[in-house]
């Protein structure tokens, strides 16, 4: 991954929209990186005259709905910095490859140049990467000038070139948090209580959130005391061993397990047999499954939660390191584009030394789509149940700093956004 520092625009860059669409899962800070795309894009009005967003997600574009972000004002686009969900509605469209639907591609190509716009921003995961890098491919065959920029997020963390992936950190944060206090209350109550707390967390094929929940202990003594990982086989009677020989020690157990966590044939605990929009496996639940062997098998009286939703839409616990990280890869996208990259994503580079730095580089979209990055083995502990020093100091950086998001009457304010459509322009409608 080179690291290169955008130039300036040319004066004679001809002036161009801006469309930009949020995909896939939001996370705590996904607004941030939305936050620096605009503001960004309004620094520069002289290359880039309307920002458009599409109204949830890439169907925004597909259905011709797109939203005129220059109808909210500078203090309401501020406020995307401490706003959760996705401020302008995201989506789980998959879009096929060119050769199985060339007609979505074509028809995007339509809307923009409709629209006379030639910058795309997307700000998703590996999958829209993927279409990111496929819109930019098409408007070079078809002779449309178009700057095609992936915005990085996901809070799986499972992107590939680049440290991190924004989102992560907060999540991360969160779990940590939320594993910290649970386990204080189980261990408070143990002794005539609940023996056994079981929190699911989100990760299909990566560990990485599970990882962040051993933040929560200062070492192999603390809780969690079990971490299950879509990395590490599930071997029932080593977890259920693992489980006793705990409750007996400390008097109670804390496991945080991935809904990924699987058996060596690949088999998920918790296969709900039915697939997503994106073709992917839906998980229906490891938690209680793994409640059901412990209360089976051992006995003991036992307590489940699934962070689910709340994990990723908990702005009020964000990670100050990673909302810096999500509006600069925003920011970046913009003067990538500006400065004549193309298929190319903003990624997070780690500074050497033992002090946390951190720079913006560029990774193609060839070798970021479709890719998924898992936890090296190295950051798991030998037993395969907890995490290791260098995972440690790869995760605690992460979650530094508060973001706290302004609050009144006792709650988080939040902005709300007019979601001013733009007129149509094409009379052809797309059905999805």
């Amino acid at each position: 991954m080179a690291q290169e520092k955008p130039q300036k625009p040319s004066r004679k860059t001809p002036r161009r929209n801006a469309f930009y669409a949020q995909s896939g899962g939001v996370t705590p800070v996904i607004n941030a990186s939305a936050c620096g795309v605009i503001e960004t894009a309004r620094a520069n009005r002289g290359a880039i005259g309307k920002v458009y967003a599409g109204r949830n997600g890439i169907i925004g574009a597909l259905r011709e709905e797109l939203i005129d972000t220059g109808a909210e004002t500078a203090a309401a686009i501020r406020g995307l910095m401490h706003t959760p969900a996705g401020a302008f509605g995201s989506c789980r469209h998959k879009m096929k490859s060119l050769e199985e639907n060339r007609a979505e591609y074509e028809r995007l190509i339509e809307v923009f140049h409709a629209h006379d716009i030639g910058y795309f921003f997307y700000n998703g995961g590996g999958d829209s990467a993927d279409t990111c890098l496929k819109v930019s491919q098409l408007g070079e065959a078809m002779g449309y000038p178009i700057q095609a920029i992936h915005v990085p997020k996901t809070i799986d963390n499972d992107l590939p070139l680049t440290d991190n992936s924004p989102g992560f950190g907060s999540v991360a944060k969160y779990v940590a948090v939320s594993t910290r206090e649970a386990a204080m209350d189980v261990a408070s109550m143990c002794e005539t209580s609940t023996k056994v707390f079981i929190l699911e967390v989100m990760g299909r094929h990566a560990g990485w959130i599970a990882a962040a929940a051993g933040l929560a202990g200062a070492g192999p003594s603390e809780a969690p005391h079990v971490i299950l990982f879509p990395e590490i086989a599930f071997d029932r009677e080593r977890f259920l061993k693992k489980v006793e020989a705990t409750v007996k020690k400390a008097g109670y157990c804390v496991i945080v397990a991935s809904e990924g966590t699987q058996y060596a044939d690949g088999t998920f605990l918790a296969d709900a047999g039915t697939r997503d929009a994106f073709g992917h496996a839906q998980l229906g639940g490891v938690a209680p499954t793994l409640a059901d062997m412990v209360r089976s098998e051992l006995g003991y009286k036992h307590h489940w939660a699934v962070a689910d939703y709340l994990q990723r839409a908990a702005r009020h616990i964000a990670s100050q390191t990673d909302l810096d990280q999500a509006y600069a890869v925003g920011r970046a996208a913009v003067e990538f584009a500006l400065a004549g990259h193309n298929a190319v994503m903003p990624a997070i580079v780690r500074g050497s030394g033992k002090r946390y730095r951190w720079s913006i580089g560029e990774a193609p979209l060839a070798k970021v789509a479709n890719r998924e990055k898992k936890m090296p083995r190295r950051y798991i502990s030998r037993d395969g149940f907890g995490i290791t020093a260098a995972a440690r100091d790869y995760l605690a950086p992460l979650i530094q700093g508060e973001a706290y998001p302004p609050y009144a009457g006792g709650l988080p304010r939040y902005p709300r956004l007019k979601h001013r459509l733009v007129p149509r322009r094409l009379k052809t409608r797309f059905d999805i």
